[in-house]
């Protein structure tokens, strides 16, 4: 079996096509072990659709499902124009929905590419939390979002805490300058990643509805890169380099 292994934000992807649609829980485990697989944050596994250029199954690490993850969305973009799947214009098919993806710019194993994320839904904004303020977001997958002075402390226990008690991912995140610096706490990960698609664009829009930010801004997480996010009052748009990091085959 021939695998990608992808880059996004300082994501991590192990990405393959397939025919055949059926559990790969176990192999998520195994392929995503940092010391005995491939290792990575998650699996996609790219399968035929009637309707779209393809449908998607994605796993965390730990061989859970998802709904959505917004870094695999543009890994899984280049992923499948690299290999003849889609055109630069795409749409696939998620848990969450149906995502539209561009290929902006390609240069041998890395592109710039764009994601339509499905359109942000505000599950809760009033929740306290040891006098901290959150709200629930879903955007593609539920957020915890908490605004922060200081990006550099996070209490990875309370977030964890947070975690189990809304079955959502957590976030912190600091307003600098009109953007946004990030950090996630990821379920089914169970641990702060280096970036989170879906988190940056939770984050993104609670700021934007509180009038922190502007429609369109720059997001810093944990990696370092630059990400842009945007607002067109229905959904938010996601862009960013991706990286094809190596190819191997793989067998059991």
């Amino acid at each position: 079996m021939k695998c990608s292994k992808y880059t996004a934000s300082g994501n991590d992807f192990v990405i393959f096509h397939s025919d055949i649609k059926e559990d790969r829980t176990e192999l998520a485990k195994k392929l995503c072990h940092r010391q005995e697989g491939i290792g990575a944050d998650g699996l996609v596994v790219l399968i035929p659709n009637d309707d779209y250029d393809f449908e998607w199954q994605f796993y965390n690490s730990d061989g859970s499902h998802a709904d959505m993850c917004g870094n695999a969305s543009r890994a899984t973009a280049h992923y499948a124009y690299k290999h003849g799947l889609a055109d630069k214009n795409m749409t696939f098919l998620t848990g969450a929905g149906i995502i539209k993806a561009t290929v902006e710019s390609e240069n041998g194993k890395r592109g710039v590419v764009l994601s339509e994320l499905t359109p942000p839904e505000i599950i809760d904004s009033n929740i306290k939390f040891n006098s901290k303020s959150y709200w629930l977001i879903n955007t593609g997958v539920p957020h915890i979002v908490s605004f922060t002075d200081n990006i550099e402390e996070f209490d990875i226990a309370e977030a964890r805490e947070l975690r189990h008690r809304y079955n959502a991912n957590v976030n912190i995140t600091q307003v600098i300058g009109g953007n946004l610096r990030v950090r996630t706490y990821e379920r089914g990960v169970e641990d702060e990643t280096l970036a989170c698609g879906t988190g940056m664009a939770a984050c993104f829009y609670r700021a934007f509805k509180e009038g922190k930010v502007g429609d369109n801004i720059e997001v810093y997480p944990t990696s370092g890169e630059t990400l842009y996010l945007g607002y067109n009052g229905k959904t938010i748009t996601f862009k960013g380099e991706v990286k094809n990091t190596f190819n191997t085959d793989w067998t059991d």
